[in-house]
């Protein structure tokens, strides 16, 4: 089935490469992926607030979300405010007709008066609707520097997750998962150069594999440290 979310503004998309299928579940967040997974069943909690450090894993999640929204027919909306932030918040405006909202990059509209309040009426909106909204930052909500006392109390209100950053071992199961669900075969000893001579951001590393599977198809190699290195310039 396609998926075929709310229309997004000002050309916004889901990576369809972005799935729960793909995300790899580390101990420390394996309860906060069941709640993801199951937000949109009867009786879940409707929402969620899920922050973590750049590069954590937050954008996968929630365009996770949406895009399972989407195959399960219900209408999605993700929202990245570090790239619409400096709009006008016009986009949150009957977003109660949806199914779910994801907004992301919380910190980047926090302090600013018309944001603050747009968010505060969508909430309150969403939550008279019944709708699931899921909302991702940098910080928890209470070391934010919300202006608007309302704002502030709805925040902490559903359930607060910290996304937990992987150790080395676990950043190599990731790329391991990764590399198969694009059927390609890491074997460890690849694995562990990359992580080794690749950047720490694991979006920037699976962008590498993206690079290695269009060179290994083309080359009909297999993945090996010196084909790495070739396609790789490292």
């Amino acid at each position: 089935m396609s998926r075929m979310p709310a229309q997004l503004p000002l050309g916004v998309g889901l990576r369809d490469d972005a799935t729960f299928n793909n995300y790899y579940v580390s101990s420390a967040n394996a309860s906060l992926v069941e709640y993801f997974t199951r937000q949109l069943e009867p009786n879940a909690e409707p929402f969620l607030y899920l922050w973590g450090a750049p590069g954590s894993g937050r954008s996968h999640l929630l365009q996770a979300a949406c895009n399972a929204a989407s195959d399960a027919d219900k209408r999605a909306l993700y929202l990245p405010l570090a790239d619409l932030g400096h709009f006008p918040p016009l986009m949150l405006e009957e977003i109660e007709r949806l199914d779910i909202v994801a907004i992301d990059d919380l910190e980047y509209v926090v302090g600013r008066k018309r944001w603050e309040e747009a968010l505060f009426h969508a909430f309150n909106r969403l939550r008279d609707a019944g709708k699931a909204l899921v909302i991702a930052s940098s910080s928890p909500p209470r070391q934010l520097d919300v202006v608007l006392p309302d704002l502030a109390s709805r925040l902490t209100w559903g359930v607060t997750f910290h996304l937990h950053p992987l150790d080395d071992a676990e950043r190599l199961g990731a790329l391991k998962l990764r590399a198969k669900v694009r059927g390609m075969q890491l074997p460890d000893d690849v694995g562990r150069y990359i992580l080794h001579r690749g950047p720490r951001d694991l979006n920037e590393l699976c962008r590498a594999l993206e690079t290695l599977d269009q060179a290994s198809l083309s080359a009909k190699r297999k993945l090996t440290i010196p084909f790495v290195k070739s396609a790789l310039n490292w």
